[in-house]
């Protein structure tokens, strides 16, 4: 894999986002872009487990996808208390994964304001996601291919992303969203996986307070160095070709992939892993 460091910058206005960033689609990190959020002093875990300790959050862990498992279903439950003490206390794979707190707890909508980066913002659905040290997520888009706004609270985190095209080099998952599973992006066995050596993408880093801006489709990997937890805000996909993928995935895509789930069990999953390997060699072989 070829992985450019993603630009960073301080702050930035409209005018210069969408000249610089979003119509060109390029990824990049704003440093101080929030810094008059009152979550930029207010949000730590501490504070989370105090405003919404009695919540009960859906936790996910990097175990295969299991023919059993819906779309996006949950792993476990736990209260909020109790998973972050569990952050503290040790090394977990559990992480929350888009969680939209706000319904739960509205009085954290009042410590966030939507930024003025030219943008209409999705404003039903900010989403949060925790996670422990060494914790991990799948390389994986978003089924609606938007443009993701992805602010970082404590600690540190690894993100890996790639534009849509670079796909086919990455073992894609037939009717899925995500890579296949067995790939390590972190450190990837090019022996195994020859396809990532023609991968070209992006590698950067978040703080607390910093803001990353994944474009439209992008393929994204987190890695959680240490507990923490980051807020995404979305809107929607500009290119016409990713906004009729986005309506593909959620009115098609997803239903068809559960019933084959039921239809056919684990044999679908074993044959669409397969097919994964199968077509990234098939475009090898063309190269």
């Amino acid at each position: 894999m070829y992985l450019e460091e993603i630009q960073r910058i301080k702050s930035i206005n409209a005018e210069g986002f969408k000249k610089n960033y979003l119509i060109p689609q390029r990824p990049v990190i704003l440093e101080e872009q929030i810094s008059d959020w009152p979550a930029f002093t207010k949000w730590n875990l501490s504070y989370m487990k105090e405003i919404a300790g009695e919540q009960n959050v859906p936790l996910y862990d990097n175990r295969p996808v299991d023919y059993k498992d819906g779309f996006n279903e949950p792993h476990a439950t736990m209260k909020m208390s109790e998973y972050i003490d569990l952050l503290h206390r040790e090394p977990t794979k559990f992480r929350i994964f888009l969680w939209n707190i706000f319904k739960e707890v509205p009085k954290l909508q009042s410590d966030f304001l939507y930024p003025d980066l030219g943008v209409r913002f999705l404003k039903g659905l900010p989403m949060l996601f925790f996670g422990g040290t060494d914790s991990y997520t799948f390389m994986h888009y978003d089924i609606d291919l938007a443009n993701i706004f992805h602010f970082h609270f404590e600690g540190d985190k690894e993100c890996i992303l790639f534009p849509q095209s670079e796909g086919k080099f990455m073992y894609k998952i037939p009717h899925s969203l995500i890579t296949h599973e067995a790939i390590n992006f972190t450190d990837p066995d090019y022996e195994k996986w020859p396809g990532l050596k023609y991968a070209r993408g992006f590698r950067g880093s978040l703080k607390h307070g910093e803001m990353l801006y994944i474009p439209e489709g992008y393929w994204h990997y987190m890695h959680y160095h240490t507990p923490g937890f980051s807020m995404s805000l979305r809107s929607l996909a500009r290119k016409p070709q990713h906004f009729m993928k986005a309506i593909y995935n959620i009115v098609i895509m997803r239903h068809f992939d559960n019933l084959m789930r039921k239809v056919k069990g684990q044999s679908w999953i074993d044959q669409k892993n397969q097919k994964a390997i199968a077509r990234t060699q098939s475009v090898l072989q063309s190269k």
